[in-house]
């Protein structure tokens, strides 16, 4: 269904909606394809109908016939916002509308406060702890993609295994936690990384990462990393289906090893 040439939209999508609306005047931020507005258009008729996230999401992959199972992270409304020097302003018109140019001063995730993480994210999290099946943290903005996951009340704690309130000081089951870096040789493949790390103070580096994520039992970077940490160098590379495919496969294998702490290996 997806469009693998660009890797985002729907194969052979039509963009007659979104020339039309330009040429009424209305700001298009992004080019939505006609039948990947469609999706967007039924899936915020289930909200408005009162349905949740959660809810709108599991219907929305029964109509698609996903055979995966897709939970949002938290059914409250929380959004990335970035500051710069000519103000506040949303992700998407930082990256969409302005292309990333602004300089960035910091990013903040508002609504997260009063966020809490949806009942299957959080479900999915305890089953995993419960039986040891890893967690894999992919190769996302550190930042703006995992940090409003990792910011929800309680994950954090639950990754780290500590009990939750009213559970005394009894150390939790936990999984092990296998993070992805976006970095290849030091710099981001794409998107805003560089700059929103940079803003939290953070280096660019495979270290800043797992700083960042400070959840992670084991690292996979790439071949000429100078990251410390336990870790796995593998070519993180993705540019066609075939490279998804085999690092996709990298992954697993390493998933299925029993970890031990301290484990560091290479593979090219």
């Amino acid at each position: 269904m997806i469009d693998r040439r660009r890797w985002w939209g729907i194969e052979g999508d039509t963009f007659r909606a979104h020339d039309f609306l330009k040429g009424l005047g209305r700001r298009e931020l992004l080019a939505l394809g006609d039948l990947d507005r469609s999706i967007h258009i039924f899936r915020s008729e289930l909200l408005r109908e009162g349905l949740s996230l959660s809810e709108a999401t599991a219907r929305l992959c029964r109509a698609l016939k996903v055979a995966g199972k897709v939970v949002p992270m938290t059914d409250d409304p929380v959004s990335t916002m970035v500051s710069t020097p000519q103000g506040e302003i949303h992700l998407q018109e930082f990256w969409v509308g302005r292309s990333g140019r602004p300089d960035v001063t910091s990013i903040r995730f508002r609504g997260i406060e009063d966020a809490l993480p949806s009942l299957e994210f959080l479900a999915a999290l305890e089953r995993a702890a419960e039986v040891g099946e890893p967690i894999l943290i992919g190769p996302s903005n550190p930042v703006s993609s995992i940090g409003p996951i990792l910011a929800l009340r309680g994950v954090r704690d639950l990754l780290g295994g500590r009990s939750r309130r009213g559970e005394g000081k009894r150390k939790r089951k936990r999984s092990r936690v296998i993070a992805i870096s976006p970095l290849v040789d030091g710099r981001p493949v794409s998107g805003p990384a560089a700059k929103f790390m940079r803003a939290w103070g953070f280096p660019v580096t495979d270290q800043g990462v797992a700083d960042i994520l400070a959840c992670a039992d084991l690292m996979v970077v790439s071949p000429g990393s100078d990251y410390q940490g336990p870790s796995v160098r593998l070519d993180t590379t993705m540019k066609d289906e075939a490279e998804s495919l085999r690092l996709a496969e990298e992954i697993v294998r390493i998933a299925d090893e029993v970890m031990e702490p301290g484990i560091e290996a290479e593979a090219v």
